[in-house]
């Protein structure tokens, strides 16, 4: 290797640093060790090294751990993060801080250094000249709302996402977001902290992977002896999250008992850990989002009304992939760039062939479903270009592989619809038929002029762009 990088190998056991820092000077890089949490931190602020190999189990803290306290100070070093556990709910919440891999033991020492590589080729992408970078403190710090902000079908969410921004009412105004698994909750919910608390800890946890009777000492803390395990206090991340934000993923899984707790702790602004016997003032934003339907949770006594009311002071939906089919080609664009720079490849964009047949799969996955398929591609096949055969036969056929079901038809061929495409069909004729008369096509579709000028918004860049442009007559 050309270029000389410093590397810092973090693990408690002292044979396997040794094995990876003589395997990586022979390398030509320059080699740091710590053998804990602790150490590890101060050796990244004092040596500054490219990259960090860390150990998952460590004898003070653990290395997701490690890795979330880098990144609330802003550290963007990449990380691999090294275990003999194999825990994937944790490479979930590793990669989720930004790790760039998961590598699980023992492992070669060659696909080890292979991964270093690959790791310091993104890292140079990413910053080739760290003094040439002159975006500004605000820029870099809404990456997550650039994101969105590129995203054509994310335009009115973006709007709100920057009035929540803009808001003087500040964190007691909490945020809903419901959505299909795969949409993109969690970029949404960063992107809301990035527009309101820069630079402040932004905590989250997935509640359905969480126990009930663990997760409510998670998000309040407890003392020590509070029960059997609790050999210290710990501080829950309500604490955790300051003046930021906290976000419950999945909050349609939490059981009704800690709902009422944190009902109270919403309408209080105030919570007890677990044992304790003093209050606690809660400071930070909550966002709270479902992959399930909160009213039909809310029927069947599953949720509670209220807590729902006290969530969705902002609600924010996003909607599936299907619905959005303009997305496809920039997401996929995206992707592949993403990609390209991870892989060393040079992939082009999408053809107007391959976007049709992407178009007419119903992406049940979604946006995540989207951007594994092209991952898996480039891994696999490192393509100049991503071509039909390379794609899964159930989405070259367009067909649901939950379900295996492709397009309904009726018995002469004809396509059967949903109930929101029929109506969509139905509104922008109606409007056609009355030259845009919006006041004349409520009234012959038996809905108000303002529900009509909603829906219509849902339809930009499908024919209602041209509707909403022109002026409605009296």
């Amino acid at each position: 290797m050309s270029a000389k990088h410093k590397i810092l190998i973090c693990d408690d056991q002292a044979t396997i640093r040794t094995s990876l820092k003589e395997a990586l000077v022979e390398d030509g890089h320059d080699v740091v060790e710590a053998q804990d949490g602790a150490s590890a931190l101060a050796r990244v602020k004092d040596s500054a090294p490219q990259l960090l190999l860390l150990d998952l189990k460590l004898p003070d803290i653990s290395g997701v751990e490690v890795l979330r306290r880098l990144r609330e100070e802003g550290t963007e070093i990449p990380v691999i993060l090294m275990t003999a556990y194999g825990d994937l709910p944790t490479a979930v919440e590793a990669m989720k801080l930004g790790a760039y891999d998961f590598v699980q033991k023992p492992y070669s020492l060659s696909d080890m250094k292979s991964k270093v590589t690959g790791a310091l080729k993104v890292r140079a992408r990413q910053r080739p000249v760290a003094r040439e970078d002159v975006r500004s403190a605000s820029d870099r710090d809404r990456r997550y709302l650039s994101m969105l902000q590129s995203t054509p079908g994310m335009k009115d969410i973006v709007e709100k996402i920057e009035k929540v921004g803009r808001s003087r009412a500040g964190n007691e105004v909490s945020v809903l977001i419901e959505a299909e698994s795969g949409c993109g909750k969690e970029l949404v919910a960063r992107a809301i902290h990035e527009v309101s608390h820069p630079g402040a800890p932004f905590m989250e946890i997935n509640c359905a992977a969480v126990p009930e009777t663990l997760l409510e000492s998670e998000l309040f803390g407890h003392e020590k002896g509070a029960f059997t395990d609790a050999r210290s206090a710990k501080e829950g991340l309500f604490e955790l999250a300051g003046q930021g934000t906290i976000f419950l993923d999945e909050i349609g899984e939490m059981g009704v008992t800690l709902q009422s707790r944190l009902l109270r702790v919403i309408e209080y602004g105030r919570f007890r850990r677990v044992g304790g016997k003093s209050d606690k003032e809660v400071r930070a934003r909550i966002v709270a989002a479902t992959n399930r339907e909160l009213g039909r949770a809310i029927e069947e006594g599953l949720f509670r009304n209220d807590l729902y009311f006290r969530l969705q002071v902002i609600e924010i939906k996003i909607p599936p992939l299907r619905e959005r089919l303009g997305d496809i080609e920039h997401l996929a664009n995206v992707f592949i760039d993403t990609f390209n720079a991870e892989l060393g490849l040079e992939c082009t964009p999408i053809s107007q062939e391959l976007l049709e047949l992407l178009q007419s799969y119903p992406w049940p996955g979604n946006v995540r479903e989207l951007r594994n398929m092209i991952r898996r591609i480039m891994i696999l096949e490192e393509p100049r270009s991503i071509e039909a055969p390379a794609l899964p036969e159930h989405v070259r056929e367009g067909v649901n592989p939950r379900t295996g079901a492709g397009p309904e038809v009726d018995r002469i061929g004809r396509e059967l619809l949903p109930l929101s495409e029929v109506e969509r069909i139905q509104l922008l004729h109606t409007l056609e038929q009355v030259n845009n008369n919006k006041s004349k096509a409520a009234r012959i579709l038996g809905i108000s002029r303002q529900t009509l000028r909603e829906k219509l918004k849902g339809y930009q860049g499908e024919g209602g762009d041209q509707a909403l442009s022109q002026e409605a007559e009296a």
